[in-house]
Formats: structure tokens, C-alpha cells, sequence
């Protein structure tokens, strides 16, 4: 017990000797800090739109309490840069305290007003952050590469209240609208000269024709996208990159530029062909990390042929699906249609589509994946409606992913249901014999499978980077027909003799 009491005695006097003291006695700075860089980059954003936030560590290896007499941005005030030294915010901080062998973090974000500095569509933002001064300074540099762009919102009335778009109305006369607004007539040419950025739905007004050149940019804010109304059209005229000319490509994507945010998707929602849209071209365009690529409800077909045509194009990374079309009319050639959280590709309540050469795949990994990478039926799930399929052609296609059943077809015995798959590698593993007796799955029947192999690996270069060139030793390789076969593939390559079936024309990968 005695034992005890003095313990505690002991451990009281420590304590009123350490509250006691006045103070940690600093000393001031040498200029011998350390830093976890030298250099922030704050990566590429939009004129008026705040960057992310970065962060790096400040450290006083030395044995003495110091403090730094000044941390300052070199352009004080009127810097675009923002700062928070361990948990202040400011611009300019005046004797800051770091204790021996320990450390501090610095934020740093910035959003930057191209017009204020330079009439160019992109520039360099530089300022660097001072760590005391004279003989003592120390430097961290800050750099952002700043992009002007060309905005387009929904507008806000007298009271505040945001712009709409009208999708539907039902039968009690309710309404069901989303953010958005109508393109006007001198904002249905999209350019190269600048890149677009879109909050909610840019909607293209009925009868009108919304034309994107070669090279032209578009980003979308979260839960934004393109709406193409009743006989209106969407014309994407991009054009084969060359190593002379790298920009012809038209791309879609988020509005995000950090590397972080490459490869995430559902950061938009989607391209909507609306019911009645008519006379599309996609042509050498990507669209990545949306929701849903495209969306296609419309089998309004005229004398040019198909409702969407698409060309050399890739939907890539979305996280729901990349093409669902609802009774829809689609040609597609030397098009990638890769990673998708549920099917890549669903064609439902019938329509009419012709794939050829194109590669519909399904490696997804960011959750766990039940659904075939290829969805075909003539029904619309969980109702009672029906419509005829009356064609689903895919000719010298690639369609295979990491699940042992690729494809599924669905057909409700009451109304149409053509489907032919020709000269093409598909993955189906039927182990547990699960699908025989189905007519639509015999695989022996060359009415409905032609000259396609089953089950050899594709060998694509890299599917989790997105990389669908295949290998010279691929399961796709001469299996498609010469007769049927796009001339060049999509990259512009000349196909081969005996061609290669997906969008690729394959070539040796052990030397690239």
C-alpha cells in the first residue's frame, strides 16, 4: 500500500512540475527544414473551377523546438492559391511553431480565372510557397496547368429556381423532369477550339441537328449528359488520330481531369437517344466512365438506313451498362464496347442490329459482376411488353469476358426472336449443361452459329488498362470472314488476308 501511495505521489509531482512550466522554449528556424516534395502539382483544371486538394509534410529533423518566423505564398494576397498550415487557413502565416522531430501538413487548392491572365485556352499557374526568408528560405514551387472551357448549365429564373428538362408526364398528369436545358441554334456546333463542360442534361431540341467535329472535348459534372429529343439528331464526325495529327478523336468523359479519376466510373450519366431521335453517327469517338454509355430508344429508321451508326468508336468503363437500346435500329463496325458493371451490351424488347467486327468484353472488377457481357431479348424485363427482334447479326465480333457464360438470349416464344452470331470468338462454358435443350444455345446449329470458336482466349493486350489489341496467337486471330470483313480495322490498319475477328487486327504483343 505504501508502495502504491508513493507511486502516486510521484506521478502528481511530474505533473505539477510539467504544468508549471511556462512554455516550450523555440528557437528559431535555420532554414534546415525537409519537405515530402519540392514541387506540387495541383493537375490540369478548368478556368473557375477549384482544383483538388493537395497535401505535403513539413518536418524539423533537429533536436530544438523552432519556430518559423514566416510561411508565406510569394504572392501574398493576391495569389490563387489557397493554404492551410496545419489546420489554419490563410496566405501568409507569421511565426509558426514545430516542435523537435515533428512535422506538419500543408493543403494547398487553387481555382484560377484564365481571363484574368491570359486570352490562351490553356496556361500555366505558378507561385511558390516561402519558408522564412534571407539566408534561411526555403521553397516549395506550386504549378497547375489552368484550361479555359466552354460552359453550358441550366439557367436559374428570378427565383432562384434551376432549369428543366420535361421527360415524361403520366396519366395523372405528374410530371418527371431533370436538370437541364435546351442547346440554342448557335450552340449546336461543337468546335475543337475549346473543351465543353456540362452541368445536367444539354438537350438537343427536336428537328435540330447537334454536330461535333474532329478533336472536340466534351466533360460532364456528375449526373450530367446529352438528351437528343423527337426527330432530332446526333452527328459525331471524329476522325482516324495520326501520329501527325493526334486530336482528331471526339471523346467524352467526366469533368474530373486528376489522374485519380481516370478510370472511375458512373462520373456521368449518360448519351440519351430519346424515342423518335433519328439519323445518328458516332464516328471515332470515345465515351468513358459514364453511368451508362448510351442509351438507345428509337427504331425511327429512315432511307439512310439504321437509327445510330456507329464507327470506330469505344465505350469504355461504365458502370452500369455501355449500349442498353430498347427496340432500337444499330449498325456498328470496328467498335469497342469494354467493361461495364452489369451487361456490356443489352439489346431488349426486340429492335434490329448489326454488329460487325466489333468487340463486346467484360473483365469488371470494381464489384462483383452476374450479368453476361452480351443481354439479348424481345422482352422488357419484369413486364408483360413484347416486340419482335428482328435481327441481331454479329458477324466477326469478339464477345468474351472472365465469366464462363458471355452471352445470354432471352426469348419469350411470342414474338419474333432472329438472332445469328458468324465467324466469332464467344465465351461459353457450359459446364453443368445447365442450358441444354435450349434451342437458342445450340451451338451445333449453323443457322444460328457459323464458323465460331468457343472458349480460346482472345489474348487482349491489357483489358484492365482498357487495351483490346490482340496477340498474333489469339483465339480471334483469321477466324473472320474476308467476304464480310471491315477493310481496315480500327486503328486503320489494313485487315489481313484471313482477318482477325473484335476491332483489332492482331499483332505480335511480345515485341510492344
Amino acid at each position: 500500500m505504501k508502495y502504491i501511495i508513493t507511486v502516486l505521489i510521484s506521478i502528481i509531482t511530474l505533473v505539477s512540475i510539467s504544468s508549471c512550466r511556462n512554455d516550450f522554449e523555440f528557437t528559431a528556424s535555420t532554414g534546415n527544414l525537409e519537405f515530402s516534395q519540392d514541387t506540387i502539382y495541383l493537375d490540369t483544371v478548368f478556368s473557375n473551377i477549384g482544383s483538388s486538394t493537395r497535401t505535403f509534410k513539413v518536418y524539423n529533423r533537429s533536436s530544438d523546438d523552432i519556430v518559423i518566423p514566416r510561411v508565406a505564398l510569394n504572392q501574398g494576397t493576391n495569389s490563387n492559391y489557397r493554404l492551410s498550415v496545419d489546420g489554419v487557413p490563410g496566405q501568409v502565416f507569421e511565426n509558426v511553431e514545430l516542435l523537435a522531430k515533428d512535422s506538419m501538413f500543408v493543403f494547398v487548392e487553387t481555382t484560377v480565372d484564365i481571363m484574368d491572365f491570359t486570352s490562351d485556352t490553356e496556361f500555366l499557374y505558378e507561385d511558390t510557397i516561402e519558408f522564412d526568408a534571407g539566408g534561411n528560405l526555403q521553397k516549395v514551387e506550386l504549378v497547375t496547368l489552368i484550361k479555359d472551357a466552354v460552359f453550358l448549365f441550366p439557367e436559374r429564373d428570378a427565383q432562384g429556381v434551376e432549369e428543366t428538362l420535361l421527360l415524361d408526364t403520366d396519366t395523372d398528369g405528374n410530371e418527371t423532369r431533370i436538370s437541364g436545358f435546351f442547346l440554342d441554334d448557335d450552340q449546336l456546333n461543337f468546335t475543337n477550339e475549346k473543351p465543353y463542360v456540362i452541368y445536367g442534361f444539354a438537350a438537343v431540341p427536336s428537328n435540330k441537328t447537334l454536330t461535333i467535329d474532329p478533336g472536340a472535348r466534351l466533360h460532364f459534372h456528375s449526373q450530367s449528359g446529352i438528351i437528343v429529343y423527337n426527330e432530332a439528331t446526333l452527328k459525331v464526325n471524329g476522325a482516324l488520330s495520326t501520329t501527325e495529327d493526334l486530336e482528331n478523336e471526339v471523346i467524352f468523359e467526366g469533368d474530373r481531369l486528376e489522374p485519380l479519376y481516370e478510370d472511375i466510373a458512373g462520373q456521368w450519366t449518360a448519351i440519351w437517344l430519346t424515342a423518335g431521335s433519328k439519323d445518328h453517327e458516332i464516328n471515332y469517338a470515345t465515351i468513358k466512365n459514364a453511368s451508362v454509355g448510351i442509351i438507345m430508344d428509337s427504331s425511327n429508321t429512315t432511307s439512310n438506313g439504321a437509327t445510330l451508326k456507329m464507327n470506330n468508336s469505344k465505350i469504355l468503363n461504365s458502370s452500369n451498362t455501355a449500349l442498353l437500346a430498347t427496340t432500337a435500329s444499330i449498325e456498328a463496325s470496328n467498335s469497342i464496347f469494354h467493361n461495364s458493371g452489369q451487361s456490356t451490351v443489352i439489346a431488349r424488347l426486340g429492335g434490329a442490329y448489326n454488329f460487325n467486327n466489333c468487340t463486346i468484353s467484360n473483365y469488371w472488377n470494381n464489384s462483383f459482376r452476374q450479368d453476361p457481357t452480351l443481354f439479348l431479348t424481345n422482352i422488357f424485363p419484369n413486364s408483360d411488353l413484347s416486340a419482335d427482334l428482328l435481327e441481331a447479326n454479329f458477324t466477326n465480333c469478339i464477345i468474351y469476358g472472365d465469366r464462363n457464360i458471355e452471352y445470354a438470349l432471352l426469348d419469350d416464344q411470342l414474338s419474333t426472336f432472329n438472332f445469328k452470331f458468324e465467324n466469332s470468338l464467344m465465351r461459353f462454358n457450359d459446364f453443368s449443361n445447365s442450358f441444354d435443350g435450349f434451342p437458342s444455345y445450340d451451338i451445333t446449329n449453323s443457322s444460328l452459329y457459323e464458323n465460331c470458336v468457343f472458349n480460346e482466349d482472345p489474348l487482349f493486350e491489357d483489358e484492365d488498362a482498357f487495351q483490346l489489341r490482340i496477340d498474333n496467337m489469339s483465339g480471334a486471330n483469321g477466324i473472320a470472314n474476308p467476304a464480310t470483313s471491315t477493310t481496315l480495322d480500327i486503328e486503320g490498319n489494313t485487315r489481313a488476308v484471313s482477318p482477325d475477328a473484335g476491332a483489332f487486327e492482331s499483332v505480335d504483343l511480345s515485341t510492344n
